[in-house]
Order: structure tokens, then C-alpha cells, then sequence
């Protein structure tokens, strides 16, 4: 069966719907982003410069600067390395996961091998179900669309020399665990280990999907041969002005916070989730959605369209299938909208 690999979230929203199927939160801008974004107006005549972002989330991630590469979104990094890394022989993508990877080294004329973790294993990762010649590896985490959170040690065991490691953290910055300071799994500062390259993404918690700023981590080595693959001044400005600001440490810490939040509702959702019957909540959701399945998912989504809920199919992802939905955590009164709401759907289905 082919698989719609450039469907996406989006897609699935529509005028008057409640938007269960993006998983961007959507919150009045801080002034201290929206302030130098309007000002960065003004400077709209002169080139894009990098070297000040660039600094700035080296300093962030206690790398150097030769460390760091800026993109126009995460989306772009894909299509780099994809296109920077043709000479890759075994490229492997694990799934299910964010379809960009898969999409854009397609396109790149790769030929890509899929390592399905399973759900009765809760979506967990498990090092051994990679090829050991696989030279070009992609993982998530957290994973879109399973939500679920690997142990950095897990995937710190797929680096190795001669093989380049993708950690797409797209969302890391939406995870927490109590008392444990910052990002959670995260390998962003691992300069250490061989070949291992992180993307980054602030789109999620800032809300700047539109603005296209995202970022790569890797060896310094290898960064000048990803950046050959860009276009000339491939972030913008605006985009520029905002990875410096949400790498300040004020931020940061407005990251951390807002992530502890963003895990109370996520429990509230997979409480009620878990209360709907015939439904299964995949693996032990850490991100800003949850997985879920349930019979006649395909169907149900359409159904839960006409009473004015958008939320992600999840035939698109290689390893789910026509019985899975994703579902993003909003705030408290939304969840419980949405659960009796499906709750009645699945009531009234034969």
C-alpha cells in the first residue's frame, strides 16, 4: 500500500474546527520575541547575517558555533542532509515518526529501509532492530506521532563511527520530567559521540510555524557539507532575530515552564482517553499529542469533523495504520469537550 508521506496536520484543520490535529501551541507572543521581531523589520534591506543566532544557540546547547547549523524550519534540514548525504548506502528511517525524513531522501533518490518498532513494545526503541550497516539513520524523540520518549542511552548506542545519526527533537523542548532540569533524553550537548547530528525546531512551544526557524547540532566536520546543500541566506531576518531570542536563558527557563504545564494536560488527556471505551493510548505519551486506537478510527475522525473537531489520521505513518488518530493536548476544558464528544460518537457507532 502506498502511504501519503506529505500529508500533514494541517491539512486536517478547517474554518470551525476546534484544532486537535497541529501540534503548535497557540499563546499571545512574549514581548521579549514579538519586540525584536517587529523591529527586525527595519533591517529588511541588508542580507540575512547568521553569526549572532548562530552564537547563541551554540551557547545554549554548550556547543561551538562551527557545531550549529541554522535551517528555514526542521522540515529543511531533512532535505539538506537528504541531499547532502546521496552517497549514503543503507539509509534507515525508524517508524513510526515524523514522514519528512522518509519524503525528503526519497526525493533525494535514496532507496530507505523502515526498522517498524511495534506497539505491543510501546513504540519503545530498541537498538538491535537497526541494520548494523546502516549508514544514515533517523530517529525521533519524542516521536511524532507515538509520543513516546527513548532513553538518550538507547539511542547514544546507534552512534558509531562511519554512520551518521538524525535525532529529529523537533519536540524536545515539549518534554518534562519532575525534578530533572531541563529537556529530558535530550542529546543536543553530545558533541561526543561520532556522526550524531540533532535537529531542533522552534516552531512548537513559540508558535512560529509560519516564520520557518529551526537549527542543526553535528560535528563540525560534516556541517560545511550540509550548508553547501542550502540555498544563499536560507533563514530570514525575522527567523534570525527569534532563534536569538529563544535562546536566551529567560527563555529557556519560559520553555521549562511552559513544558510542566503542557505535562498536566497531557495527563488530563490521557485520563480521559483512557476512560473512552474500545480506545488505546499508545505507549507513555511525553509530548504535545497523544496516539491513540480504536476501531474505525478512519471513519470516527470524519465523524468527529462534523461536529467541529479537526484531529490527525494516522494511516500516513508507516507502522500505524487506518485504526489510529493522533491527538493534540490542549488546555483542560478542551480535552473534556472533545472527550464527551467522542465518547458519544463511539456510543452511537454500531
Amino acid at each position: 500500500m502506498t502511504i501519503d508521506l506529505g500529508h500533514h496536520g494541517d491539512t486536517e484543520v478547517g474554518a470551525g474546527l476546534v484544532d486537535l490535529a497541529v501540534n503548535v501551541r497557540r499563546a499571545p507572543m512574549p514581548a521579549w520575541l514579538a519586540e525584536p521581531l517587529r523591529a527586525s523589520l527595519d533591517d529588511l534591506a541588508a542580507y540575512p547575517d547568521p553569526t549572532a543566532a548562530t552564537a547563541a544557540v551554540a551557547a545554549r546547547h554548550g556547543r561551538e558555533p562551527a557545531e550549529v547549523l541554522l535551517t528555514a524550519g526542521a522540515a529543511q534540514a531533512f532535505v539538506v542532509l537528504a541531499q547532502a548525504l546521496r552517497g549514503a548506502r543503507r539509509p534507515v528511517v525508524v517508524h513510526p515518526q515524523f514522514t519528512e525524513p522518509e519524503a525528503a531522501l526519497t526525493n533525494a533518490g535514496h532507496v530507505v529501509d523502515r526498522v517498524l518498532l511495534r506497539e505491543q513494545d510501546g513504540f519503545r526503541l530498541d537498538p538491535a532492530l537497526v541494520p548494523d550497516d546502516a549508514d544514515l539513520v533517523f530517529v525521533g524523540n519524542p516521536t511524532n506521532p507515538t509520543s513516546v520518549l527513548h532513553p538518550a542511552a538507547r539511542i547514544a548506542a546507534l552512534a558509531r563511527p562511519g554512520r551518521v545519526l538524525v535525532v529529529d527533537e523537533a519536540f524536545s523542548d515539549t518534554t518534562y520530567r519532575a525534578g530533572v532540569p531541563g529537556e529530558p533524553e535530550s542529546l543536543a550537548g553530545r558533541g561526543d559521540l561520532p556522526g550524531l547530528v540533532v535537529l531542533r525546531s522552534l516552531t512548537k512551544t513559540w508558535g512560529l510555524a509560519g516564520l520557518r526557524i529551526g537549527y542543526l547540532l553535528g560535528p563540525a566536520a560534516l556541517l560545511p557539507r550540509l550548508a553547501a546543500a542550502q540555498p544563499l541566506w536560507a533563514v530570514s531576518t525575522p527567523a534570525l532575530v527569534a532563534a536569538t531570542a529563544c535562546a536566551s536563558p529567560g527563555a529557556v527557563a519560559a520553555e521549562r515552564g511552559i513544558a510542566a504545564r503542557l505535562a498536566a494536560d497531557r495527563a488530563h488527556l490521557v485520563t480521559r482517553l483512557r476512560h473512552v471505551p474500545k480506545l488505546t493510548v499508545a505507549g507513555d505519551p511525553a509530548s504535545a499529542f497523544v496516539a491513540v486506537r480504536l476501531p474505525g478510527a478512519d471513519k470516527v475522525r470524519l465523524e468527529l469533523r462534523e461536529r467541529g473537531y479537526a484531529v490527525r489520521r494516522g494511516d500516513t505513518f508507516p507502522g500505524l495504520g487506518a485504526d489510529w488518530l493522533r491527538i493534540a493536548v490542549r488546555d483542560t476544558a478542551t480535552t473534556d469537550a472533545f472527550a464527551d464528544v467522542l465518547t458519544a460518537v463511539l456510543k452511537e457507532r454500531p
